[in-house]
């Protein structure tokens, strides 16, 4: 007989071979599952969320109960349905006892499916997505081995980046995606996941992300949990999912219930007296009423009790090798299960039949399960914590001799490694080293358990203070912050007092950690603390720390402090590390331009960029924390070219390293560079990435920032609903108060709102961003675009007064030596001008797009065209009004701007030019048959044309009545009608 190696595991499939002495195997009775009895409520939303996702795609149930109370048995029912719809039913399950084995309930669900089905999911996947699964899915592993063994050397070439950033795991939650997508193809895929309270963090995390990025095919995915256990984040994901979220609370039976699920052999008697003593709980109930023999009076007080009466009634063998199976994994092989007996194979089957006849265990193929995860840890218990002990160690001495990769081996050698094992310390190391970009968590799990068995002396002191760097770094980008945090610090305590350098790493790291844990005051007092130990706080040594300070300073806005302490750093001298002079120079633009000198960040940004081209990445690593402030000053000085080089590079070097902190913030800032380009598509997608960093990191400061862009992004898109929410979670995170980064918060939720047509509450929201200009933290480049959405907002309500004091205000701050945002003061002038003096208007609405233009800002330059044309249209230039409207379309169909280009077809067709057969392009309309509609309008189109109110569309969509009737009015707009009758007749044609 031959068997794998258990696939929850994660390692290359391993064929083991032993001899039967004869015996031939016998099939096995895999156990009659209970009967559904009751659960009406429950199979009912099972039946509607088939339905739902089989008719309008993805959807997500959670089934939360208390232990036994048949959740599992519910999800066989889902199976069942599911197959007979014509379905593929997939089913996984976390495991107690192997809580920190990466994505083991989806390999336990998918890995079997992909063995039997992996060439035609690498097809539709495609090598890069295949070469990235295959670190997870054992069957994708073997197959890509196989094509490489075969000649095939695109997955060498494909082979993973070398990311270390730990947001390498949100391009594996994206292929993870594409992977359900795949598999579900066009008859669809139901995916459950049962007992994922004890899901490990990879898996939640991808929970987390498949409710918020949903597939798009018709995908059920299904899970259950036991509240009192389970997460905040898994507690959470079904309300994350919004309307395609549903969450079903399993409770216990009634006694009419009981007494049906018993049948009549059970007297009433009886059946009550098992009814109180189970709570109506079903597997309570059940292994309850197995004790048939047995006085209901003497029954014992707990059900665990019970599941030990069943197991003392096995034989000798059959005990052993249940505790054996407990100890060697959820879904076992009788191999595995013998090696950890003692047993010899035949009598271990043997064993096998007994405990399948018994229905502790059922059987799944070649493997072998316990009935429940409660069987199995009532086995796992009622062996001997020595003979547990043991256990472990045999079967990772077992597939030691298999040569089975590490992470199969580290979870028992973890359980059985002894103090100062050198050898189990390396196989834990190894083991954690290798899950490190998908698995952090996992991996500053293995670590600890590494630096546990390690006796701290002379001998290996050096190396136990390296693993906890490592420790240090995989918890921080696992989102354990905190206590990241507290093993650097520990390292401090451990590392000798004149180790300036790793004192200075040190330090430098856990400061950060502690900036991402939004206590900025204790980062300052750590790296002053660090300072004042030093001999001579000028030394090489000390510049770091120093750089850490001026970057603190002006997260502070604190811009003359930082100021201070670089004007007592040298540009270079002797002792410094490599790259340390091109750090010291990328923090140099910004508090020059924070204070006004713009001359000095110009020329300081000039020499940063020169040293920097000259710098190998090796030189860059150990400071990027300082580069990212080149980079974004550069962005904020309107230097979007270089500022878009200088993040592509130092964002490659952070995956690299591992630098995940870093990472996040550089993409932010990329994302808003991106956006003052007018390059939408890629500033969302950039921004999207660094919300799911700031995430996966569980950082407050950086969620924010990455928050902020995607507000933006989707604003200047055109998705109101989106860019608002995003801005409405950026301010409401309550972090950074007194920080420029909060203020931008602020400022881009206000300007979201003004271009969702909410200018009396954008207007406000943007002055309290700007403190009423009154010291603002605001950069002035936001400064004079905070003034010019001012400025529309007044003269959109009719104020023409107050859109004349902003524009007066913009001019006051412009500053010749900013030329990107110099179209800002004219264009806010031309929304003052346009009702009174339509021809000035357009003459500064003109000047404003040039200016714009040259800037590189093309989304700007483009309103500023749409003013100018309006303005002509006012002042009846129809011609100059044609010929700005024209160019104006043209760049928000570059740009991605979808409601802008919908706002000036609209325009154009005043005007009598053909834009296509709607309100949207031709490509848009017709086509698809959306009407040139984003799906949230369609959707809210539909309800109307259903004649819903507005009121009943919010309860329906999970919306305010507020958003709801914001979508109207773009609706009407884009469907040029004026009544919900129109709206009516507008999809009947379409139809």
């Amino acid at each position: 007989m031959s068997a794998r190696l258990n696939r929850r595991q994660g390692g290359p499939r391993i064929t083991v071979g032993w001899g039967m002495d004869g015996r031939t195997a016998q099939p096995v009775v895999s156990g009659v599952p209970t009967p559904l009895v009751g659960r009406d409520d429950a199979v009912t939303a099972l039946s509607g969320a088939l339905d739902a996702a089989a008719r309008d795609g993805f959807r997500f149930l959670a089934l939360a109960g208390e232990p036994g109370a048949g959740k599992t048995r519910l999800l066989g029912e889902l199976v069942t349905m599911a197959a007979q719809r014509g379905c593929t039913p997939l089913w996984g399950r976390a495991a107690e006892f192997e809580q920190m084995m990466p994505f083991s309930a989806l390999v336990d669900a998918l890995d079997d499916h992909l063995d039997a089905q992996g060439p035609d999911v690498a097809e539709a996947l495609g090598p890069a997505q295949t070469v990235l699964l295959a670190s997870v899915f054992p069957a994708l592993a073997t197959g890509l081995a196989a094509g490489l063994a075969a000649g095939d050397d695109a997955g060498l070439a494909l082979a993973l980046d070398d990311d270390r950033s730990g947001l390498a795991r949100y391009r594996l939650y994206r292929a993870l995606r594409h992977l359900v997508d795949a598999v579900a193809g066009t008859s669809g895929l139901v995916l459950v996941l049962d007992d994922v309270h004890w899901a490990d963090d990879s898996t939640l995390e991808f929970l987390d992300h498949i409710v918020r990025h949903p597939p798009a095919g018709p995908v059920l995915m299904a899970v259950a949990y036991r509240p009192a256990q389970a997460a905040p984040r898994l507690a959470t994901l079904a309300r994350a999912a919004g309307p395609r979220g549903q969450e079903t609370a399993v409770g216990p039976l009634s006694l009419t219930e009981v007494e049906q699920f018993l049948g009549p052999g059970v007297s009433r008697g009886r059946g009550r007296a098992l009814y109180e003593a189970s709570g109506g709980n079903p597997f309570y109930l059940e292994a309850l009423a197995r004790m048939a023999d047995t006085e209901v009076a003497s029954l014992p007080p707990t059900v665990r009790a019970a599941i030990q009466v069943e197991l003392a009634r096995l034989s000798a063998d059959a005990l052993r090798v249940a505790q054996a199976a407990a100890v060697t994994a959820d879904e076992f092989e009788p191999s595995i299960a013998a090696v950890a007996a003692q047993v010899p194979p035949a009598a271990a089957l043997a064993a096998l039949d007994e405990l399948v006849e018994r229905d502790i265990v059922r059987s799944a193929g070649a493997r072998f399960r316990f009935r429940h995860p409660l069987v199995r840890q009532a086995a796992y218990e009622s062996a001997a914590a020595g003979w547990r002990l043991g256990a472990h160690a045999r079967i990772a001495a077992h597939l030691a001799e298999l040569g089975a990769p590490a992470t199969v081996q580290a979870h028992h050698v973890q359980h059985s490694g002894s103090f100062g094992d050198q050898r189990a310390v390396s196989v834990l190391v190894t083991a954690a080293r290798a899950v490190t970009t998908h698995a952090p968590a996992t991996s500053a799990h293995w670590l600890q358990a590494a630096l546990g068995l390690m006796p701290d002396d002379g001998a290996t002191r050096e190396d136990r203070m390296a693993l906890m760097m490592e420790l240090s770094w995989a918890q921080g980008v696992s989102g354990r912050l905190a206590e990241g945090r507290d093993t650097a610090r520990e390292l401090l305590r451990m590392l000798p007092d004149d180790d300036w350098s790793r004192r200075g790493r040190a330090a430098r790291l856990c400061a950060l950690m502690e900036r991402q844990l939004d206590r900025p005051h204790e980062a300052r007092a750590l790296l002053l603390d660090e300072l004042s130990r030093m001999p001579n706080p000028r030394a090489a040594a000390a510049v770091p720390l120093r750089m850490r300070l001026v970057a603190e300073s002006m997260m502070r806005v604190d811009f003359l402090a930082a100021q201070a302490v670089l004007d007592l750093m040298p540009d270079d001298a002797d002792g410094w590390e490599p790259g340390l002079a091109v750090a010291v120079a990328a923090l140099r633009p910004m508090p020059a331009f924070a204070a006004g000198r713009t001359g000095d960040a110009l020329r300081y940004a000039d020499l940063a960029d020169r040293l920097l081209a000259a710098a190998p990445d090796e030189h860059l690593s150990e400071w990027l924390d300082a580069i990212a402030w080149l980079c974004w000053a550069e962005s904020s000085l309107g230097r979007y070219g270089d500022a878009l080089r200088h993040f592509d590079r130092a964002a490659a070097v952070a995956r690299a390293t591992g630098q995940s902190y870093i990472l996040t913030n550089l993409l932010a800032g990329r994302a808003k560079t991106l956006v003052a380009m007018g390059r939408l598509p890629e500033a969302t997608a950039t921004a999207e990435e660094s919300v799911e960093g700031a995430r996966l990191l569980d950082s407050g400061q950086q969620l924010v920032f990455a928050l902020t862009q995607v507000c933006l992004a989707a604003s200047w898109t055109g998705d109101d609903e989106a860019a608002v929410l995003a801005g409405d979670e950026a301010v409401q995170r309550g972090v950074g108060g007194g920080e420029v980064w909060e203020a931008t918060a602020r400022y881009a939720r206000g300007q979201a709102l003004v271009n969702a047509g909410r200018y009396a509450e954008g207007a406000e929201a943007v002055l309290d961003a700007c403190a009423g200009f009154d010291q603002p933290q605001l950069d002035r480049g936001t400064l004079l675009q905070a003034c010019e959405a001012l400025a529309q907002a007044a003269a959109c309500l009719g104020n023409d007064e107050g859109a004349a004091a902003w524009a007066a205000r913009a001019a006051q701050i412009d500053d010749p030596s900013l030329p990107a945002f110099s179209g800002f003061a004219p264009l806010a002038r031309a929304h003052a001008l346009r009702r009174d003096a339509p021809a000035a208007s357009a003459r500064a609405a003109e000047q404003a797009a040039a200016l714009l233009a040259s800037s590189e800002r093309r989304l700007d330059s483009g309103r500023a065209l749409l003013a100018a044309g309006q303005a002509h249209l006012e002042a009846s230039d129809r011609t100059r009004a044609r010929e700005s409207l024209k160019a104006a379309a043209e760049a928000f169909e570059a740009c991605g701007a979808r409601a802008l280009k919908t706002q000036t077809d609209r325009e154009l067709r005043r005007l009598g030019v053909r834009v296509g057969s709607g309100p949207a392009a031709g490509a848009d309309r017709g086509r698809d048959g959306t009407l040139g509609l984003s799906p949230r309008e369609l959707e809210v189109a539909l309800l109307v044309a259903d004649g819903l109110t507005n009121q009943q569309i919010a309860a329906r969509l999970f919306l305010s009545v507020r958003t709801v009737e914001t979508h109207l009015s773009r609706i009407f707009a884009k469907l040029e009608v004026t009544s919900r009758v129109g709206v009516a007749t507008a999809l009947n044609r379409r139809n």
